[in-house]
């Protein structure tokens, strides 16, 4: 409850990093560091191996759901499916219960009660992942300071309903450019419309089939979509330029130059803040590109030692294997690192980011159980 009272949509994420910092530093055990919004604690005792338990502190805007308030059973704002899966338990109304601030909280309790861990444990909570990956604190962090996060296995605390999940997808996102030639449009013959030529790249897309592609026994079900459109300067003009916005969601067998190579072609030059350029060959040949934003996929990591001896308590205490990550998170930064990584958190993931973000006790009771065995 503290932690979600704190408001921290990005870009405010001080407060709650200065409380998050305090906390820390009460216990003798930790020794903590600080860059920017990002906080790291971790225990140096020596052992074998190094754990990285990790949480992002900021959320997305608040959208009338917040401040938080703790929803006693029965209250009718408790969501059905909610209320049918923890049925008698309270539960946590508000921005960034779920999203991620239920994990963090059992984050910092583990950082608390496990003063003699059977590993060595770093504790990391970090700013800005709910925007662009330039501002992503974790990120600086792995650019200014890597050896703060060397260790032999992380987990990031993304809701997973406390099931794991492995890898992630990788994404890019860019613009398919059209030009043309602008005119009146009494006088259409004289210009060339941009807008109807980006016809042939919506056909493009419609014709796309996404694989679904197994990496490591999880299947991971690849997307590409058009998610904004933009052209014309008037309604009397015809439009002398089109950007169709694209994003594409890639499996974990592919790194992001081959990821490039199918969408615009193995030798095109294509790279962020580099402008446009031509596709040479792929999905998107023929067609002027501009990159916006790229992030590397991650594979499951379900072969570490450590990641075994996790997927053994989960699936005792949920019945539960693993299954593939869909979306992004940022154990592909760990994996970029060499540390490999999965996804393990409080909530369900298909409530984050909604209106009526609702998190039940009996998901942080489990992780907390689940975690503190397992590092224990």
């Amino acid at each position: 409850m503290q932690l979600c009272a704190c408001y921290s949509v990005s870009d405010s994420e001080k407060e709650l990093a200065d409380a998050v910092e305090r906390f820390l530093k009460r216990f003798g055990h930790l020794e903590v560091m600080r860059q920017g919004d990002t906080v790291i604690a971790r225990t140096n005792m020596g052992r074998a191996t190094r754990v990285i338990l990790a949480g992002h502190l900021d959320t997305v805007p608040v959208i009338d759901n917040f401040p938080p308030a703790w929803l006693e059973p029965g209250n009718a704002t408790i969501r059905e499916d909610v209320a049918a899966a923890h049925p008698g338990e309270r539960v946590l109304w508000g921005r960034g219960g779920v999203d991620m601030k239920g994990s963090d909280a059992v984050f910092l309790w583990l950082a608390a009660v496990l003063t003699q861990p059977a590993c060595d444990i770093t504790y990391v909570f970090y700013d800005h992942e709910e925007v662009s990956a330039d501002k992503n604190g974790l990120g600086k962090v792995a650019a200014a300071h890597p050896q703060w996060l060397d260790g032999d296995f992380a987990v990031i605390g993304e809701p997973t309903g406390c099931g794991i999940e492995g890898g992630c997808n990788g994404t890019m996102r860019f613009d398919v450019v059209t030009h043309g030639v602008a005119a009146h449009s009494a006088r259409a013959w004289m210009g060339d419309n941009a807008i109807h030529k980006a016809g042939e790249v919506l056909d493009r897309l419609n014709a796309y089939e996404p694989a679904t592609v197994e990496v490591d026994g999880l299947e991971y079900r690849e997307g590409l979509n058009a998610t904004l459109i933009s052209g014309g300067k008037g309604t009397n003009v015809i439009p002398d330029e089109c950007r169709v916005h694209v994003n594409y969601r890639f499996a974990p067998d592919k790194s992001i130059a081959q990821a490039k190579a199918l969408m615009f072609g193995a030798d095109c030059p294509v790279k962020l803040d580099g402008g446009e350029c031509q596709a040479t060959g792929g999905v998107f040949e023929g067609f002027d590109i501009e990159m916006k934003d790229e992030s590397p996929s991650a594979r499951p990591g379900l072969t570490d030692l450590q990641a075994s001896k996790l997927v053994r308590f989960v699936k005792e205490r949920t019945g539960r294997d693993p299954v593939a990550k869909l979306g992004w998170t940022d154990v592909a930064r760990f994996s970029a690192l060499g540390v490999p990584a999965v996804n393990l958190g409080a909530g369900d993931p298909l409530l984050a980011h909604k209106a009526d973000e609702q998190l039940a006790e009996g998901d942080l009771v489990l992780m907390a159980q689940i975690l503190g065995d397992w590092l224990g």
